[in-house]
C-alpha cells in the first residue's frame, strides 16, 4: 500500500542573508535539510510549520509567503511513502536562541536521535551538502531568489 508525507518547512533567512540548515542524525543516517517535518492528521501546513519550529528551534514565527511545493516524485528514504514538501520563507517572532555550528554534523548530543543548527550563506550554499532532492531543488531556487533580491 502507498500513501503520502506531508512534510512543511521554513527557510528562515537572517539579516545577513544566511538560511538556517538543520544537520541530523537518526539511526545512524545523516542528513541536511531546512527546518521542519511532517505534517499531523488534522493539521493545516501553516500550523504544522509553526508547531515544528516551537519543537526544533524553540521560537514562534510568522509565515511569509508559500516558496514551493514539490513538483516531482521524491520516496521517502525512512518509509515507503512519497514525499510532498511545501516550502514557506518565514521570519521569526520570539528570539531563536540556539547553539549555531559552523561545521555540518557537528553535533553536542550522543544518541539514537541528534540535531544542529547552523546558518549558511546564501549565495555560498552548496547544493550537494543537502541531502533530500527536494531540498536540493529549493536550495538552487532559493539562491535565484536571492540574487534576484540584490
Amino acid at each position: 500500500m502507498s500513501y503520502f508525507n506531508v512534510r512543511v518547512y521554513g527557510l528562515l533567512i537572517n539579516e545577513s542573508n544566511e538560511v538556517l540548515i538543520s544537520d541530523e542524525e537518526e539511526y545512524g543516517f545523516k542528513f541536511s535539510k531546512f527546518p521542519g517535518g511532517g505534517l499531523e492528521f488534522g493539521e493545516g501546513t501553516i500550523d504544522g510549520l509553526k508547531r515544528e519550529f516551537v519543537e526544533e528551534c524553540a521560537i514562534a514565527i510568522e509565515v511569509l509567503s508559500h516558496f514551493y511545493t514539490t513538483d516531482f516524485f521524491e520516496k521517502s528514504h525512512f518509509n515507503g511513502s512519497q514525499v510532498i514538501s511545501i516550502y514557506y520563507l518565514v521570519k521569526e517572532i520570539t528570539p531563536l536562541k540556539l547553539a549555531f555550528k559552523t561545521k555540518i554534523f557537528d553535533f553536542d548530543t550522543e544518541g539514537e536521535i541528534k540535531q544542529a543548527f547552523r546558518w549558511k550563506k546564501i549565495d555560498k550554499l552548496n547544493i550537494e551538502e543537502l541531502t533530500f532532492k527536494t531540498d536540493k531543488t529549493v536550495g538552487a531556487l532559493l539562491k535565484t531568489y536571492s540574487e534576484n533580491l540584490n
